[in-house]
Formats: structure tokens, C-alpha cells, sequence
């Protein structure tokens, strides 16, 4: 972890060292304190004598304030450089994570991801402000006490010895037994956070199924189960109080009752005893930081290793070296590809697939659900690679293409139509922020969008999160236009004209073909009449192509195909088959 702390100090690496040192001077002059405050009484008030009164009087003034502003500054300074140590940590997962491609983000829950960048990483973030500021006071503290209690009593001192050994084992063992409960902890809260960002994400659904009662059943388990482990954890954190305050005062009682008698017999004075009594509380307080520090380095290290697992991931699809930054044109060849989420060739979703797309055609996708569809499309971008096999964009195999080059030329709007909160302007200008409104515009009017938008209020109209303000026609309509915008030498709609009557859907495909002739089009439908105008279709089933050709080939030579289009008449689906 410390290595961590040290990879990611960045330009706070001044406020990391300042803080120690304003530390170091902060205990010494606490230490200091109980033994100036024996001799004001010592020599002072016994003896009557004013001038020591106001002398050491002077001095521990000094003392205090000196003792005041040193533990301020530092920490202030442990602030400062555990706040930027963070931020760095924070945007360097926030970065990798960017970095990911689909197979990465699929082997991380959404809720865990969140979890890591917030909780976690604040986590962290205590732990290293302890570590440059407690983790410093409390050993010096224990250690320096004990050199002043040495220093006024040897014969008291001693009692010391005998307890607190008692106690550091009890703090290493209730500390390792909270380190287990925290670890299960830590993943219920990832399930929580999961569950929580599903509910509210589908809470339409949840409310037209009337499931609010089911969802907080189960939202209670999943909870409960999370108190449970903090509580069992809590209890044994909290045993490490009593016994300190029990260990403070069965050496206090000692001293009290040793001293005393040494004081009667003339070998101890007054003010000796009262600074060994505070000694054993500034060993007991430090003792107690200790504990606290070992707590939270429990959590932190839990934190830690779920962070590392982030930063640790390298994207299995990255840019080669001297990649190629030119696409020539939109052409597109599927040769020999094989396909599996888990890279295993025993459990293939996409098989033997070989399809040859010409620069400028406008391709049909279709078959049933599970076909893998999406996953055909979705190797154009290198959102994931081939198991085996080549997919080829400009007769350039995707993978030597440098991979900003290669997406830039490939707009995908996928079925989940996803706008960000802001405003239609801003939302338009994901494609190159330097557009200007009459290109938007003119996308705008491309996807069927203008009229709604000038109704809305023009490209200054708000759009909330996830574009909740707009129907579902409309976000798959801002997207397509979204797409236009990057010029792109392929686009693919993904199901992404479902919500569109085939007046609308008709008006934009004429639009593209007539505008951006030179434009592959992929589009991938249920819907027979999204196909009919399509150079030809691809009929999928069980990750296979079945049968290619045009709308009226396909009725005579695709079975799948005819019966979509028989279901289409009758107003089905052909998903909603038995």
C-alpha cells in the first residue's frame, strides 16, 4: 500500500515530509510538558519559591503554544497532500477504467467499479493522512514517554512493563479477527451498491410490475447482511477501548499506591509522581492511536487490494506500436472469425463467420434473440477481438489500425441509447467539440430531430440524465444524429431505430444514402420493413450466418427469414415464438 501511497504523492510529496516534522516537534514538546510541570511543583509551588512558579510557568506557556501551532501545520500539510494523493489515485483508476475494453468492464460489476473510485479510495486516502501524521505521533509518543518515565523513576517505570504488553496483544488480536469481517464487508457493499444502481436504473419497471414491496425485501437481506458484518467488526473494535482505559488504570492505581509510600519514605517527590501519571495517559493515548491506525489500515489494506485490481488491469485491446492512422475506405471483411467471451474456443458464441461488406452498402442484420448479433458489429470497433480469425476495415486488419483512428471511422449507436446530462448542443458535440450549429443542424435534420428540438427549446434545450426528459423515439433519433456528426466511414444502428415508426425510419436511411453515399450502413432489426431497402441482409441464428441475400431471396431460400416476415404481417415478433 505505501508503495501505492508514494506511485500517486505526485506534487504533494513536500506537504507528505513537512507534516512529519512538524510531528516529531509537536511530541517532543508534549513529552516535555509533564516534566516542566514537576518542577513548578517541585520547585516551585513546595517550596513556595515564585520566581520558579513564574519561570517554568513562562516556559510551559511557550510550550503549549508551540505544541498548538506545530499540530495545526501538520495537519494542515497532512491534508493537503492526503487530499492531492487521492485526487491522483482517484484519476489514474478513473483513466484505466476509460482504457477498458468491453471484456474488461464485463469482469468488474458497475456497483464495484463506483465503490472502488468513491468509498475506497477515501479509505486510502484516511489511511495515508494517518500514516504522515498518527502513525508518526503515536510510536514516538509510546516510545519517548517511556524514555522520560525511565528518565524520572526507574523503580515506577517498571510497573509499566509489566501491563502494557497485555494490552498490545490484545490489539493485534482483535485487529487480525477484524480484518476477516471487514474483507466480506467490503464485497456485500459492492453487492449493495449493485443493487441500488439496477433498482433505480429499472425503477419503471419495478414500479409497472408493482415490485416495490419484493425489491425492498430483497434490498433488507442484502443490507442486513452488510449491518451484520459491520456490527460483528464494530464489537470487536470497540473491546480495544475498555481495555486500554483498564490498563491506564490499574498503572495509575500502582503508581499511586507505589508512589505514595515512596514519597512518605523521602525517595519520590510530588511532582516526579504527578508526570509519571501523565506519562502512563500519554502512553495509553498513543496506544490507543495505534489501535485506531490498525483499524484503519484493516480497511485501508481491504481497499487497497480492490484498488490494485483496477490499476493492475491492462486492456487486452490496445493500439500497436506504429499502428495505421488511415482507413481508405468503409469496406469491411469477417474472414474465418470465431468468437467467446471467455477466449475459450469450446464455447464459442460467434463460429465460422466469413462476410464480405463493400465500401458504401447499406447491410441488413436479423435473427433471433442470442444470435450474437450486436457481438458481430461490435468487433468492427475492436469494442472486442476476435478469438480467431480476421476482421478486416479497409482490407486492413482492424488490429494494426491505431485504435482512436479506427473508432473515429466507426460510429456505433448502440441499443442502449445513452445522452448526457447538459444541454442537445453539448450532447452533439461528443462527436468534435469544435462543430458549429449549423452542422449540428444538419444532423440533426438528417435523423428526423430538428423539429422536436426547436420545440424543446433549439440546441440550448436541457437534457437530464440519461435523456429522461425525451421519449425514446427522440434520445434514438439525438443519437443517430450524434453518429452522423463524426463523419464517419461506417455506421452501425444496433437495434437503434426500434422506437421509430417506418415513416421515420424510412425518411433517415434515405437521408444517409443520399447525403453520405459513400457510407457503409450496418443496421440490425426485428423489423422486416427496417430491411426491405437493404443491399442485402445477414440472417443469424445460434452465432452463425444462415443465409444471405436480398429481402425477396431470403424469402424463398431463409426459412428464419420467412417466418419473421410472416410474423412481421401478422403484427408479431419473432421472438415471441413458442
Amino acid at each position: 500500500m505505501y508503495q501505492t501511497m508514494i506511485r500517486y504523492m505526485g506534487d504533494n510529496k513536500k506537504y507528505a515530509i513537512l507534516s512529519p516534522l512538524l510531528v516529531i516537534i509537536e511530541v517532543i514538546v508534549d513529552v516535555a510538558i509533564p516534566y516542566v510541570m514537576s518542577l513548578i511543583i517541585d520547585q516551585g509551588i513546595i517550596k513556595g519559591n515564585i520566581d520558579a512558579i513564574f519561570k517554568y510557568g513562562l516556559m510551559l506557556i511557550a510550550m503549549v503554544i508551540i505544541s498548538f501551532l506545530t499540530a495545526v501545520g501538520s495537519g494542515y500539510y497532512a491534508t493537503k497532500a492526503s487530499a492531492g494523493f487521492s485526487g491522483n489515485l482517484r484519476q489514474a483508476l478513473f483513466e484505466n477504467i476509460q482504457s477498458f475494453s468491453f471484456k474488461n468492464i464485463d469482469e468488474f460489476k458497475v456497483g464495484s467499479l463506483v465503490t472502488r473510485l468513491t468509498s475506497d479510495v477515501q479509505y486510502v486516502q484516511q489511511a495515508f493522512q494517518m500514516s504522515i501524521r498518527i502513525a508518526i505521533r503515536a510510536p514516538l509518543m509510546f516510545l519517548f514517554a517511556f524514555i522520560m518515565a525511565f528518565r524520572q523513576s526507574t523503580e515506577l517505570a517498571k510497573y509499566f512493563m509489566l501491563v502494557i504488553p497485555f494490552l498490545i496483544i490484545a490489539i493485534v488480536y482483535i485487529t487480525r479477527r477484524a480484518y476477516k469481517i471487514f474483507d466480506k464487508a467490503f464485497a456485500k457493499i459492492d453487492d449493495l451498491n449493485l443493487f441500488v444502481s439496477e433498482n433505480l436504473n429499472g425503477i419503471r419497471v419495478v414500479k409497472s410490475f408493482v415490485k416495490e414491496d419484493s425489491q425492498i425485501d430483497e434490498f433488507t437481506k442484502v443490507s442486513n447482511g452488510l449491518r451484520d458484518d459491520f456490527v460483528a467488526a464494530t464489537k470487536l473494535v470497540s473491546l480495544t477501548n475498555p481495555a486500554m482505559m483498564l490498563t491506564t488504570y490499574v498503572i495509575v492505581i500502582i503508581l499511586a499506591w507505589v508512589g505514595a509510600r515512596m514519597i512518605i519514605d523521602g525517595l519520590l517527590t510530588t511532582g516526579v509522581l504527578m508526570s509519571l501519571i501523565t506519562y502512563a495517559i500519554q502512553i495509553q493515548i498513543s496506544l490507543m492511536m495505534l489501535s485506531m491506525i490498525m483499524v484503519m489500515l484493516t480497511i485501508a489494506g481491504n481497499s487497497h487490494r480492490r484498488i490494485k485490481e483496477v490499476l493492475d488491469v491492462q486492456t487486452d485491446i490496445k493500439s500497436k506500436d506504429n499502428a495505421l492512422t488511415t482507413i481508405k475506405d468503409g469496406s469491411i471483411r469477417f474472414e474465418d472469425v470465431d468468437f467467446s467471451y471467455l477466449g475459450d474456443k469450446n464455447k464459442l458464441v460467434l463460429r465460422d463467420i466469413n462476410l464480405d461488406i463493400k465500401s458504401g452498402d447499406y447491410v441488413g442484420i436479423i435473427g433471433p434473440t442470442g444470435s450474437s448479433k450486436s457481438t458481430l458489429v461490435n468487433m468492427i470497433a475492436r469494442l472486442y477481438d476476435v478469438t480467431s480469425g480476421t476482421v478486416k476495415v479497409g482490407t486492413v486488419d482492424v488490429r494494426d489500425y491505431d485504435l482512436y483512428s479506427l473508432r473515429e471511422d466507426v460510429a456505433v449507436v448502440l441499443q442502449k441509447n445513452v445522452l448526457f446530462s447538459g444541454t442537445v448542443r453539448s450532447n452533439m458535440k461528443w462527436a468534435n467539440k469544435d462543430l458549429d450549429d449549423e452542422t449540428i443542424n444538419r444532423a440533426l435534420e438528417i435523423a428526423q430531430a430538428k423539429d422536436f428540438v426547436d420545440a424543446a427549446g433549439g440546441l440550448d434545450a436541457k437534457v437530464e440524465r440519461g435523456g429522461s426528459n425525451f421519449s425514446g423515439g427522440q434520445k434514438q433519433r439525438l443519437c443517430i444524429a450524434r453518429a452522423i456528426l463524426k463523419n464517419p466511414k461506417i455506421l452501425i444502428l444496433d437495434d437503434s431505430t426500434s422506437a421509430l415508426d417506418n415513416n421515420t425510419e424510412k425518411n433517415i436511411i434515405n437521408a444517409l444514402n443520399k447525403i453520405m453515399p459513400d457510407m457503409t450502413k450496418i443496421i440490425i432489426s426485428q423489423r422486416i420493413t427496417s430491411l426491405k431497402s437493404c443491399d442485402y441482409i445477414a440472417v443469424m441464428n445460434l452465432g452463425k450466418i444462415e443465409a444471405l441475400g436480398t429481402h425477396d431471396e431470403l424469402l424463398v431460400t431463409s426459412k428464419i427469414y420467412k417466418d419473421i416476415a410472416e410474423l412481421s404481417g401478422k403484427g408479431g415478433d419473432f421472438d415471441e415464438r413458442k
